[in-house]
Parts: structure tokens; C-alpha cells; sequence
């Protein structure tokens, strides 16, 4: 019996490489940089950083959370991210094994990782992302058995659908948009991978952990209504908890009401 612990341990740093780079992306892309070149360096100082001091989580924990050359704090998402992605990693091979599959998915929740702290930074989709994943995942989802072109075809309508229908009732009834485009293409983008039946669960958990969130972060603030909350994170926790529990969930509730 081949010893699994070896397999993730490897998956996990490979994640958490990859979570290197999405912290490049989540950094540059709303700028409008190259995510290629140059590489990593100091924000404040400008040095470059070599390759012992860009190891993923240890070489934070070396450093102390520090620049080597100017001291500066490296933020702790750096390594939050890092981790996430070897964790995103760790969960696909472990649910899917070695397979085609677990690498798609894993690149599909990097991208949702990329997209949630873009938004929660910048409260912006980039289209750059989400547009061309469309069509991308749509192919891509033709290699997983779990998702067929059909429903990955209706999850794209409805995905996208779904939330133009959810922004005009805001609209008409509030008179204020409470919904942005990107938030529409990304659902459209999420339902190219996981169908149409991963988009009923990821709107439905989006916005049950959204409104509890939410609500939490309204009263801390003291601004109510008018406190301004990113939706894409959500979506993409949502979709994330589709890929490894939607189905077994929607037993469960299937169970519980029946």
C-alpha cells in the first residue's frame, strides 16, 4: 500500500509555491503589471528578493516577518495565501488523487483565491480573470467526470443570469447598485466548472455566510447599510465548498427535510 503522508506533504509545498506566485498576481494584477517580470522584490526598499528568502512560509518565519534589507514587516497574508494554496493543494489530491482532475480543480481555486483578496482589496473582478476563465474552465470541466458540458453550459447562463436578476430587484427596490458586473462574470466563470447545480449551492452559501459576515462586520463598524462588502469572496468560499462537500451537504438537508 503505497504511503500517502509523503504524496500530500509534497502536494502541500507544491500549493504553497503556487501561493507564492498567487500573491505576485493578487499584488500586480490590479495594477496592471506584469505578473512574469521582474521578480519579487521589497515594496519599500526595492531590493530583489533571492530565491532562500521567497521559500513559502519558512523563509517568513526565518525572516521573523521582515525585509532582510530594510526591516519593513512583510505583511501576514503573504504567508496566509501560501498556506491556503498548499492546503487547496493538499485537498485536491487527497479528494481526487493524482489525477487530471485534482489539477484542474486546484488551478480553478487558485484562481478563486487570486480573485477574493483582489476583491476584498480593491472591490474589483478583474475581467482579465473571470472572462477568459469562462471559456478556459468550460474546457476544462470537460476533463472532470463530476461536471458535464451541459451542465457546465447552463451553469454559465444561470451563473451570470441568476445575478443580473438579483441586481435589478436591488436596484428597483433600493435604488442603489448592490451588485457589480464582475461579481456576475465570476458567477459565470464558477458555473463553467461546476455546473449548474454547484451554482444553486454557491449562491445559496454565498449568502448565508455573507449576510452572517456581513452583519458582524456592519455592527463593529457602526456604518449599517452603508458599509460597502465585496461578494466575490463568498462566491469563491461558496464554489470552494461545493468542490469537497456539495454533495454530501445537500444529502444532509435533503435528509433533514424530508
Amino acid at each position: 500500500m503505497v504511503d500517502i503522508l509523503p504524496i500530500l506533504a509534497v502536494a502541500f509545498f507544491f500549493g504553497a509555491c503556487i501561493g507564492s506566485f498567487l500573491n505576485v498576481c493578487i499584488y500586480r494584477i490590479p495594477a496592471g503589471l506584469s505578473v512574469v517580470h521582474p521578480g519579487s522584490s521589497c515594496p519599500r526598499c526595492r531590493t530583489m528578493i533571492p530565491f532562500y528568502d521567497n521559500i513559502p512560509v519558512l523563509s517568513y518565519l526565518l525572516l521573523m516577518g521582515k525585509c532582510r534589507t530594510c526591516k519593513t514587516p512583510i505583511a501576514i497574508r503573504y504567508p496566509f495565501v501560501e498556506i491556503l494554496g498548499g492546503l487547496s493543494a493538499l485537498a485536491c489530491v487527497y479528494a481526487f488523487g493524482l489525477t487530471l482532475p485534482a489539477l484542474i480543480i486546484f488551478i480553478f481555486i487558485a484562481t478563486l483565491i487570486v480573485v477574493a483578496f483582489i476583491d476584498l482589496d480593491h472591490r474589483i473582478i478583474p475581467d482579465v480573470i473571470s472572462l477568459p476563465g469562462i471559456p478556459i474552465f468550460f474546457l476544462a470541466s470537460l476533463a472532470v467526470p463530476t461536471t458535464s458540458w451541459l451542465s457546465s453550459a447552463i451553469g454559465i447562463l444561470f451563473g451570470g443570469g441568476s445575478l443580473i436578476a438579483v441586481a435589478w430587484v436591488y436596484q428597483a427596490i433600493t435604488g442603489r447598485e448592490g451588485m457589480g458586473g464582475g461579481d456576475i462574470k465570476l458567477l459565470a466563470m464558477i458555473g463553467a466548472m461546476i455546473g449548474w447545480q454547484g451554482i444553486v449551492f454557491t449562491i445559496f452559501s454565498a449568502s448565508a455566510i455573507g449576510t452572517v459576515i456581513g452583519l458582524l462586520a456592519m455592527l463593529q463598524s457602526g456604518k449599517g447599510m452603508k458599509l460597502a462588502i465585496p461578494f466575490g469572496p463568498f462566491l469563491s468560499l461558496g464554489a470552494v465548498i461545493y468542490i469537497f462537500f456539495g454533495q454530501d451537504l445537500i444529502t444532509w438537508y435533503f435528509n433533514l427535510i424530508g
